[in-house]
């Protein structure tokens, strides 16, 4: 199983929350092609919307890739690229300035950088501490 953070703005998360989706890079394949079935989704969230201002700057959901089928979506002119995931009810956003100390993902003085290719592996441990975090689970 592998981990992965997803970065879309949160209104994206939420709809695909409520539809049982993933949609990675503005509808593209590549980055959906990296997952497997059983691999682990965490989304972070910088805006609240993709044309908007609003900043949010937290992990907005989590879930798990249920099957190994890739599927295009037909919304007209946009098709976009999707997979099927099962998302962890009953989860709270968390702003990652709360972990920030706790996570490799931000050790490094520029560590948003790398959320600009949308898609980035993520710790084990990252996992653990944001998954913990978002289901007031104990931590690791």
């Amino acid at each position: 199983m592998s981990a992965w953070l997803g970065v879309v703005s949160r209104d994206h998360v939420r709809r695909g929350v409520r539809l049982g989706i993933a949609q990675i890079g503005h509808g593209k394949r590549s980055g959906l092609a990296k997952m497997q079935r059983g691999d682990c989704l965490v989304y972070y969230s910088p805006r609240a919307s993709l044309s908007g201002n609003e900043q949010v700057k937290a992990f907005t959901a989590i879930g798990e890739i249920v099957d190994d089928e890739i599927w295009q979506a037909d919304e007209g002119e946009f098709k976009p690229w999707r997979r099927a995931v099962a998302y962890d009810e009953d989860t709270v956003d968390v702003a990652v300035d709360d972990l920030k100390d706790r996570l490799e993902l931000t050790s490094t003085p520029s560590w948003g950088y790398q959320l600009r290719r949308g898609l980035v592996p993520l710790s084990d441990r990252d996992l653990e501490v944001i998954r913990a975090a978002m289901t007031s689970r104990a931590p690791p």
